[in-house]
């Protein structure tokens, strides 16, 4: 555990929101495992079990409570502080690895042992790998029942049981109930998002900047693939070959029956056209592209120390680093960027995509919706001219290489590989820079610390009205790390005319 069992017992007391998601209470009296914010009479101290995760409560014998429903807790930013290889591994994990895969080839993909892979995730998390996406499969197969009007065979084959008998036997054995006595228990939650479509809720840990979320997108959303209107958030997707669209916006409040309770924020996501199998991993896509599982708490009190952030991590606490729907797209996008204004480079990825994305299929298209095409796959790009698009050659060279490095998979957009090795290959293609390199690892694979010693906006932000050189800006982003992705964010916020 990171943090003590006094820490944990007050909290746990206090019914603290702030901890919640962070580690979960087991009750020995009821052999049911709760939020540390959960409403129900507070049990003894003796009477208690503080676990790292989910899965480790699961794994040593409790169910997870009706009440407080441990499956609608937001991503633990405990696991920030866990080992590298672990944190790793949960994104592994997350992205539904383990469904098909073994334990075995997950380790030597992290380039370990599965003994020694077993070993870090009893240490970090309590709880063994397998156990992990078990429980991550049961949580999202319960929610989907709270939140959908999905049928049970449905929901089995989207949490990935593949078949209602294996659904209702983990069911019985963890609920003591069968799905359908479970869903008659919670209405399922209508959509937020104003268009016909399957709703599911987000859970985040507070705060959450969404409107700064969605000023950093707006801005930089390819015409016709993405669209940001009001307060809600859309695009175009392409998952196993299926194109689909997704919605996100801020969740209507459903209230909480105690005064107690205390839940976390939620966005709706609401997806269109998409396979039920497909539900899930478009659902984790949407975890990291909006940066949701970020430990906002403990990044505001580490940047708010530094005088040069104070006043900007004062007034905006809930700064995320936007990630990517697809690590391709966003690495075309940074190299449409190099040495041009963000609304010029927007407009070039525009001009691709609607020349070179395969358009949606007319029943697809929403009414009063400018989305029409999904952006080029590798493939696409590695063949085609983009002659007269107002792209310069050595960026159609750039970004040619990069389509047949991909197709080749020389290059990957896996967030679980190591930052240094993945900027490493991706420089060596001619035309990628360290700028682009370090861009891509903080959006792709959401590496916390990556920053862009020579983005010029960081230059200009750091001390307006002075020169300042990358060698000065990279020693005074040694004081902001391990969150200089989080940094970088609030220092493109402080300028009127956001560069990236």
């Amino acid at each position: 555990m990171m943090l003590s069992n006094d820490v944990l017992e007050r909290a746990r007391l206090a019914r603290d929101a702030r901890f919640d998601g962070r580690f979960f209470v087991g009750v020995k009296t009821t052999n049911i495992y709760c939020r540390p914010i959960c409403p129900v009479k507070m049990p003894k101290a003796k009477n208690v079990l503080f676990f790292a995760s989910a899965a480790a409560a699961s794994e040593a014998g409790f169910r997870p409570c009706l009440r407080c429903r441990p499956e609608c807790a937001p991503g633990s930013p405990a696991w920030y502080g866990s080992s590298s290889t672990v944190r790793r591994g949960l994104k592994l994990i997350a992205a539904g690895t383990l469904d098909e895969g073994s334990v075995t080839e997950l380790a030597l993909g992290l380039g370990v042992t599965d003994r020694h892979l077993r070993r870090l995730f009893m240490k970090h998390l309590g709880a063994s790998p397998t156990a992990v996406a078990h429980t991550q499969r049961l949580h999202f197969a319960k929610r989907l029942l709270d939140e959908t009007g999905l049928s049970v065979t449905q929901v089995a084959m989207a949490a990935g049981y593949g078949s209602v008998r294996r659904l209702n036997d983990q069911f019985k054995r963890t609920y003591k109930r069968t799905p359908n006595d479970l869903r008659k228990r919670i209405p399922s939650v209508s959509s937020d998002a104003g268009y016909s479509g399957l709703s599911l809720r987000l859970p985040y840990q507070k705060p959450f900047d969404w409107n700064a979320m969605l000023q950093f997108l707006k801005v930089r959303a390819t015409p016709g693939v993405e669209e940001v209107i009001g307060n809600q958030y859309a695009r175009t997707i392409t998952i196993g070959g299926q194109s689909s669209i997704v919605i996100v916006q801020p969740a209507k409040p459903l209230g909480a029956k105690s005064p107690a309770l205390k839940p976390p924020g939620f966005l709706t996501l609401t997806i269109h056209a998409a396979l039920t199998t497909h539900i899930f991993e478009i659902t984790q896509i949407a975890r990291a592209a909006l940066d949701l599982d970020a430990p906002v708490i403990d990044i505001a009190e580490h940047l708010g120390k530094d005088a040069r952030l104070a006043n900007s991590v004062k007034r905006q606490p809930g700064i995320r680093v936007p990630g990517a729907w697809n690590g391709f797209e966003l690495t075309v996008r940074a190299i449409l960027g190099q040495q041009i204004s963000v609304k010029a480079a927007t407009t070039l990825a525009g001009r691709l995509a609607q020349r070179y994305g395969e358009a949606l299929d007319p029943r697809q298209r929403m009414r009063d919706s400018s989305l029409s095409h999904v952006f080029p796959t590798p493939a696409q790009l590695a063949k085609a001219q983009m002659n007269n698009l107002g792209i310069t050659q050595s960026r159609v060279d750039t970004i040619r290489r990069l389509a047949e490095a991909t197709e080749r998979q020389d290059i990957n957009f896996d967030p679980s590989q190591d930052t240094a090795d993945f900027c490493q290959r991706l420089q060596t293609l001619r035309g990628i820079g360290e700028w682009t390199a370090q861009y891509v690892a903080m959006r792709v694979l959401k590496d916390p610390d990556a920053f862009l010693v020579s983005d010029l906006g960081l230059l200009k932000a750091i001390k307006p009205g002075h020169k300042v050189t990358p060698k000065l800006l990279a020693e005074q982003a040694e004081y902001w790390r391990p969150w200089r992705a989080y940094a970088a964010m609030h220092l493109w916020n402080s300028l009127l005319d956001v560069e990236g």
